[in-house]
């Protein structure tokens, strides 16, 4: 079963079989369309019996059986009033999901441009471009208007880096009419899920609803951006309606793909298989720690890059740190496999970490890859390359923590506004885009070289702001980003390595070394985690309070700048 999300609440896919139902489920649809006619081939289930493992799976199962080359227009009416009047998310399959799509696509061709039909078919794997005329002549015939809505500033994202840089604007700027382009109704402090996979906090502390951290003043729009026309200062959204910006704000954050590993979305969050970048399998983590005696526990770090690259060893950390206090490591197996060639990629915090891994007596393994999980076996599979060349191996668990592949968002990585390897194209100083004057970007979708963390965005969003206020008021950028982030390590319950750098590498610390020294582990830093960071996350940052992160000049940066 190869799932296509084409939009939040809408998903393709090949022929399904009735096993899959359950697994549908879990996933969240609520409704299934099959559009094959039965008898198209000997292997294929019939759809009656796909209707009843719907059935027993508590999804709503609809027929509308589709000849291949034979989509009319009472077959897209039929299934547009099945979109309307079933409940979502939604899956429709045929043999290869080609119908399926197509159908969705003429349904919302009225709504939405050609370009955008096209490209979102083209993300899901499909070639559309023969129905481009099609898409044309029914978006033109729509009988409603596009208008496109204007704003001075649209921000793409109402995470941590959206929510900050409109604080920061307002602050600013009182009178900006700024719009927030963000689905989501609940908005989550991700920082703390490493404390939720360690009993710290419950899962519900990092969960507030979008309404209260929205800032006040600011436009929200509940959908998802489709699109990006930056030479018309215009964003398609998935519904199809248009908006118009003075300044574009672009900060969807980080894809979690966990698809590129074979076997794992199956296994995620039972048969031993967790991890704590989820809100839903962070409680996971904590119960086989509990849970574990005895036996073999495995933590992975993919190749970079990922949101919080000390994230995959904390939980190795305080997992092991348990272990050791109840007095079963004896017992336990820790094995740390990294993607990357080392430990951690800033030298000065790494005699700390080491000592850690000997004290957990814990196996690192470099240039390891997970490429598929079995939990039902509980195997773990990892490609391996060194002066030997590829292979793989096979490793068995009883607790296997997975931190995903992580890339840019598909509708980022296929639009106007990306580089090479698919991230928003910015200046690293100014985070303004390299083609676009009166767009920017930050957070975990920018293409600057620092370490994708919310400290970092607590840095940028201020620099964001400024600028976009200076280059509205005719003038250019005056502000930039040093590239600083930091990873508060947790290496055992109580202390903290808390890792602060810039650029390069750089320590950049925020206190002097005699207050809190970052390179050693200190309960005043953990103090910091637990207790001073949410809050200020929370009610600081979203509301303009940029306390340590105030904006640097950028001639102090670039010298070039003053010039």
């Amino acid at each position: 079963m190869d799932i296509k999300r084409i939009s939040p609440d809408f998903a393709v896919s090949g022929q399904i079989t009735p096993a899959d139902m359950a697994e549908l489920a879990r996933q969240g649809f609520c409704t299934v369309i099959c559009n094959r006619p039965d008898g198209e081939s000997d292997d294929q289930p019939a759809a009656e019996a796909v209707a009843r493992a719907a059935e027993e799976a508590g999804i709503t199962f609809r027929y509308l059986p589709v000849k291949g080359g034979e989509i009319g227009p009472e077959e897209i009416a039929a299934f547009g009033k099945l979109l309307a009047d079933n409940k979502a998310p939604i899956l429709a399959y045929c043999r290869t999901g080609t119908r399926s799509i197509t159908l969705w696509s003429l349904v919302n061709a009225p709504r939405l441009r050609p370009e955008v039909l096209l490209a979102t078919a083209e993300q899901a794997g499909y070639d559309l471009s023969r129905l481009a005329e099609e898409f044309a002549a029914l978006h033109e015939n729509r009988p409603f208007n596009l208008s496109a809505e204007h704003h001075d500033v649209v921000i793409i994202g109402g995470g941590a880096a959206g929510l900050a840089t409109a604080g920061s604007l307002l602050k600013r700027n009182p009178d900006l009419d700024i719009a927030i382009v963000e689905p989501r109704d609940e908005h989550y402090y991700q920082p703390g899920w490493t404390l939720v996979g360690a009993g710290v906090f419950t899962r519900n502390q990092t969960r507030k609803p979008m309404a209260a951290v929205m800032p006040k003043g600011v436009k929200w729009i509940r959908q998802a951006a489709a699109a990006f026309l930056p030479e018309q200062d215009e964003v398609i959204l998935e519904n199809g309606e248009v908006l118009s910006y003075r300044q574009l704000v672009v900060a969807p954050g980080i894809k979690l793909d966990w698809d590129r590993i074979e076997g794992l979305r199956e296994t995620l969050g039972r048969n031993g298989v967790t991890s704590n970048y989820t809100w839903d399998t962070a409680p996971y983590t904590w119960e086989l720690v509990k849970g574990l005696e005895k036996g073999r526990a495995i933590f992975t770090q993919p190749p970079m890059p990922i949101k919080c690259a000390g994230a995959p060893q904390k939980v190795m950390y305080l997992s092991a740190d348990y272990w050791h206090r109840k007095g079963r490591l004896k017992d336990i197996e820790v094995e740390f496999y990294n993607a990357g060639a080392v430990l951690f990629g800033v030298k000065e915090y790494v005699p700390a970490l080491e000592e850690y891994v000997r004290k957990y007596d814990a196996r690192l393994n470099f240039g390891h890859t997970l490429v598929k999980v079995d939990g039902a076996n509980r195997v773990a599979t990892f490609e391996v390359t060194d002066e030997n060349g590829t292979r793989l191996v096979e490793r068995e668990f009883d607790m296997l923590h997975v931190s995903p592949p992580q890339t840019a968002p598909d509708f980022i990585r296929i639009s106007p506004l990306a580089n090479e390897d698919g991230w928003v194209d910015v200046d690293q100083y100014t985070l303004r885009h390299t083609r676009y004057p009166n767009v920017w970007s930050l957070g975990d979708a920018s293409s600057a070289p620092n370490a994708k963390t919310a400290a970092a965005v607590r840095k940028q969003a201020p620099v964001v702001a400024e600028n976009i206020v200076a280059v509205m008021a005719g003038g250019e950028p005056v502000v930039g980003y040093n590239g600083y982030g930091s990873c508060p390590l947790t290496v055992e319950r109580g202390r903290i390595v808390l890792a602060e750098f810039a650029y390069g590498g750089q320590l950049d610390p925020s206190f002097p070394a005699f207050i809190l020294d970052g390179r050693k582990p200190t309960r005043l830093a953990w103090f910091m985690k637990e207790k001073l960071l949410p809050p200020m996350y929370w009610h600081l940052m979203f509301r303009g309070h940029e306390w340590l992160a105030e904006p640097q000049p950028l001639n102090e940066l670039v010298p070039a700048a003053a010039e």
